[in-house]
């Protein structure tokens, strides 16, 4: 059974960081994408950052030069170190594990997802 448990969303003032943690089990690590998504109220869910098979990371326009996705293949575990926050970037963030490679910012390239955790960045 696989399981994607997300940790490390809070409460942060514009400016601040966060790194967001998603331990996996029950997946063959490594063997398609492996990426976050966020959903902000009323919002469509949106691919954030991803990393796929050959180590590549990917990102959305709106988080480049501030977030980086990485993995630890030792502890099945994916992060997001998120930098320089923005009340924008206010959302749940899910961490994803994939069943295709390539397309690693599209929802559709996934499977399995956590339960999620709450960024709330404050101006």
């Amino acid at each position: 059974q696989v399981q994607l448990v997300e940790s490390g969303g809070d409460s942060v003032q514009a400016g601040g960081s966060l790194r967001l943690s998603c331990a996996v089990s029950g997946y063959t690590w490594s063997s398609y994408c492996m990426g976050w998504f966020r959903q902000a109220p009323g919002k469509q869910r949106e691919g954030v950052a991803a990393i796929d098979t050959d180590g590549s990371t990917s990102y959305a326009d709106s988080v480049k030069g501030r977030f980086t996705i990485s993995q630890d293949n030792a502890k099945n575990t994916l992060y997001l170190q998120m930098n320089s926050l923005k009340p924008e970037d206010t959302a749940m963030y899910y961490c994803a594990a994939g069943r295709v490679r390539g397309y690693c910012l599209s929802a559709w390239a996934y499977n399995y997802w956590g339960q999620g955790t709450q960024v709330t960045v404050s101006s």
